[in-house]
């Protein structure tokens, strides 16, 4: 389908369970020797004869010398995740022991896989494409539900089968101009213009809200940065605290005690905050080292996705509140507005500039009061009030990239349709577009791309 690269008709063999001690450890083998050199190691069965889909318990054995005791599981071409035969051994999780039963199949022919290359052979025998072979990473590297639903929807197709009948579509379009070439001196159009029109205009939709969606890919794959902000002794430290269920920041009375930022991760919603508690801003102080911290709380608060400013009720007046929103504002931020400490005000003495916003959440984090009001804000805010897994999101720069020249591509043949360019005009964006589309899914491609992608695949996989 894709055509052989060189270097793929040899075996390869590598350890697919992360290194270190463990309970067991599984080694792959693949190629077209993977159950002959197998067969070597395991004299107690002919592996050969053994049926696809089989597992087998015996002595690993090199030259007589047991090596360890192992279950052999069977794949044979095509059924298997590399399309070719294939060996999974597992055996105890000893680093010494795996390492000598890689060495031995070695010896016997095989070689060491590259990073990605059992994968990458997957990709070149038509199990998958390009876009399913890249979220087999995304999965691996998935701490999130949110991250795990969308490389399996990926994995699973739901976003190169668009793509695929958009490319069918386009090569039936691309046939019929190609066929007017042939009969240009009767002046034919065997390619409807209004259908293909119709077919541009809806293309170039899809493709435009695909590109809208990295933004939401992004924050799915890379998290969210919260910047927690506001004057000393506002709670801040306390606030970090009570989102993480645990003692993090030092908490004082005394204002000005965080001098620099301190950062952690958390899992809200599925999807990972990066929560960034700042030292405290005010206007004037004689400690350099709690200056050196403001201006660091400062910039954390430009690069932040997010800025949570958090006051305390009790000494920040509605007027003050507006000059600080006005400034958020100013730097293009999104924010939340967290008016603090609500459990040591009466509600009738919250002044009406306070009282009635309605951008504004009222929480006590010493008693954790509305503080899951405020994560299912802070969900909401970064995703838009939506997250819809099951759909298409890219969460590539290479695929955004592709989609970004496919887009231009298609702007380009609407134009051709409206201007009634020539057909071999015509015909030649179209393959431009078919070249974009084809970039994604791996139709289009050559053996540097595919060697810089797969490089950063863990090894055994």
């Amino acid at each position: 389908m894709f055509g052989k690269l060189t270097g793929w008709d040899d075996t390869i063999v590598a350890l697919a369970t992360p290194p270190g001690v463990s309970a067991i450890g599984v080694i792959r083998l693949s190629g077209p020797n993977a159950l002959t050199i197998a067969d070597k190691l395991f004299p107690s069965k002919d592996l050969v004869k053994q049926p696809s889909h089989s597992m087998h318990v015996g002595f690993l054995k090199d030259e007589n010398i047991v090596i360890d005791e192992v279950v052999l599981s069977i794949y044979k071409t095509p059924r298997s995740y590399t399309g070719e035969d294939m060996v999974e051994i597992s055996g105890h999780g000893s680093p010494y022991v795996l390492q000598q039963v890689i060495d031995a199949c070695i010896r016997k022919g095989a070689r060491l896989a590259k990073a990605g290359e059992f994968t990458q052979r997957a990709f070149l025998n038509g199990k998958m494409d390009l876009t399913q072979a890249e979220a087999v990473a995304d999965l691996i590297a998935s701490n999130t539900s949110a991250s795990q639903r969308t490389a399996i929807n990926s994995i699973r197709g739901g976003f190169s089968h668009q793509l695929k009948e958009l490319r069918e579509r386009l090569v039936r379009f691309s046939a019929l101009i190609e066929l007017e070439l042939d009969f240009s001196q009767e002046d034919v159009e065997f390619a409807d213009r209004k259908q293909l029109n119709a077919l541009i205009n809806e293309a170039s939709e899809a493709t435009q809200s695909l590109i809208n969606s990295f933004k939401l890919g992004n924050v799915i794959r890379n998290g969210i940065s919260v910047a927690i902000v506001g004057k000393p002794n506002a709670g801040k430290s306390t606030l970090l605290n009570a989102l993480l269920n645990e003692e993090r920041a030092i908490v004082s009375e005394i204002p000005g005690t965080t001098r620099d930022t301190i950062e952690e991760v958390i899992n809200i919603g599925g999807v990972l905050f990066r929560l960034i508690d700042t030292a405290g801003i005010r206007q004037h102080t004689s400690d350099v080292i709690e200056s050196a911290g403001i201006q660091r709380s400062f910039e954390k608060m430009k690069q932040a996705d997010l800025v949570i400013y958090l006051f305390d009720i009790n000494e920040l007046s509605p007027q003050a509140l507006q000059e600080a929103e006005q400034e958020l504002i100013g730097h293009a931020l999104k924010y939340i507005l967290l008016a603090n400490k609500v459990d040591m005000v009466d509600s009738q003495n919250i002044p009406p500039g306070l009282k009635d916003r309605s951008n504004l959440l009222f929480v006590s984090a010493t008693t954790r009061l509305n503080l899951d009001a405020l994560r299912e804000k802070m969900v909401n805010l970064v995703l838009d009030g939506n997250l819809e897994i099951e759909s298409s999101i890219v969460i590539n720069a290479r695929h955004l990239n592709s989609l970004q020249q496919l887009n231009t591509s298609l702007s380009d043949i609407r134009k051709g349709l409206a201007n009634k360019i020539p057909g071999d005009l015509l015909a030649l964006d179209i393959r431009t577009s078919l070249h974009y589309l084809g970039e994604i899914t791996g139709e289009v491609t050559n053996e540097e791309q595919l060697d810089f992608i797969f490089s950063k695949f863990c090894i055994g996989k």
